[in-house]
């Protein structure tokens, strides 16, 4: 898959979802059902949205997994807890730490509330320099950053410029539609 660009399967910016990052978290979220309704329908619909700064600069990601765990504000006490859940703890101590650290005693209660208080900024994860690839880039290049990163999309640059994002979903079916044109 050598010959395969990242630009051949990367969704283009202006077809993703983006919010500001001074949105709200119930601000995001429409924007994310808008952004799906223009999905076609040969791809998946978008998992996560993509945060911009006031001059358009993508600064952010907001991901399910920064939603779930953003309305619960306690996780923010937990350091390093993308790293925690990757050591391999026992279930029994993941689930001590719900005691712990009081996880999970009113989350969900008022969550119409806390969504139209939580600031996008405040959940988003920064992506690190292992997030970017070049839209020129291999597919062999960006299935690596991919699989060594554990991420579910990179997001793909023109020069300096952001210009969309290579989902794992996308790639996905790459590898799929190149097996099913195999010959054995």
């Amino acid at each position: 898959m050598q010959s395969t660009k990242v630009k051949e399967l990367m969704v283009p910016l202006a077809e993703y979802a983006t919010v500001l990052e001074d949105a709200t978290l119930n601000e995001a979220i429409m924007a994310l059902e808008e952004a799906q309704k223009m999905v076609e329908q040969d791809r998946e619909k978008h998992r996560a949205i993509l945060v911009l700064d006031n001059n358009r600069r993508v600064v952010g990601k907001l991901t399910q997994w920064d939603v779930s765990a953003g309305i619960e504000p306690k996780y923010r006490a937990i350091e390093n807890i993308t790293e925690t859940s990757r050591f391999g703890f026992s279930p029994e101590y993941i689930r001590s730490m719900m005691a712990d650290y009081g996880l999970w005693r009113k989350p969900l209660e008022d969550l119409c509330r806390k969504a139209s208080e939580i600031l996008v900024k405040d959940i988003m994860s920064k992506p690190t320099p292992g997030e970017y690839i070049e839209e020129d880039a291999s597919l062999d290049e960006a299935i690596h950053l991919l699989v060594m990163g554990r991420h579910q999309s990179l997001i793909v640059k023109k020069g300096d410029s952001i210009s969309g994002i290579l989902r794992m979903s996308d790639v996905f079916k790459g590898i799929c539609d190149k097996v099913k044109t195999c010959t054995i």
